[in-house]
């Protein structure tokens, strides 16, 4: 999940122009058009849950959020992503926002990152954001920034099954881990050769 992927996303999340559903061919649908495939709010939490703690998701986003990248960034660009492939409707994804949230936070806590919630947290700059095209009250987000110090989510945030799941995740690689990862072999240093005097080894 990228910058440009945020900034795509975060680029369609404008409401539709007036009558553009009339211009839409009926007979071909988009997804958000028909029933969605969630309506209820603790499998459709579940299910965002097995998402994110998928192996191939989970490494990448732990790594997004500690370098700096906003929770709610995120939250809604997945939550508007899985609305546009039908996965709910607009009232059932501006209720996932805080349990969505509450996950990151959870996550991250585990791992000891320090996260963001929001862009502007850092500059002090008003809490009130828009989410989705709608306001997000401050207070719901000075919660999220409580949990987050803390470090703890609020009762209830995680349902048992995730605690257990919660607990065997993979540990995020150390920074310098990363680094190594990143220099290809040939351009890395090689390893200082003993000189002819040192003492041989076992001795």
């Amino acid at each position: 999940m990228t910058n440009d992927e945020f900034l795509q996303f975060q680029g369609q999340m404008k409401a539709p122009t007036p009558g553009q559903s009339f211009a839409n061919d009926p007979e071909n649908p988009a997804p958000y058009e028909q029933a969605p495939r969630f309506t209820n709010i603790h499998e459709a939490t579940y299910y965002l849950w097995t998402e994110i703690t998928d192996p191939e998701i989970y490494l990448p986003i732990m790594e997004t959020l500690q370098d700096g990248t906003p929770i709610l960034d995120i939250v809604q660009t997945m939550l508007f992503g899985e609305f546009q492939r039908g996965a709910w409707n607009p009232d059932l994804m501006l209720m996932l926002v805080e349990p969505l949230s509450y996950m990151f936070i959870a996550l991250a806590e585990r791992l000891d990152i320090d996260v963001v919630i929001y862009n502007g947290e850092l500059e002090d700059e008003d809490a009130d954001e828009e989410l989705l095209g709608v306001k997000f009250e401050e207070s719901r987000i000075e919660e999220m920034k409580k949990a987050a110090k803390a470090g703890k989510v609020p009762e209830g945030a995680l349902s048992n099954q995730m605690k257990e799941e919660l607990k065997t995740l993979p540990k995020l690689p150390s920074l310098m881990d990363r680094q190594t990862e990143e220099v290809p072999e040939e351009m890395q240093e090689p390893a200082p050769e003993q000189s002819l005097m040192a003492q041989p080894e076992g001795l």
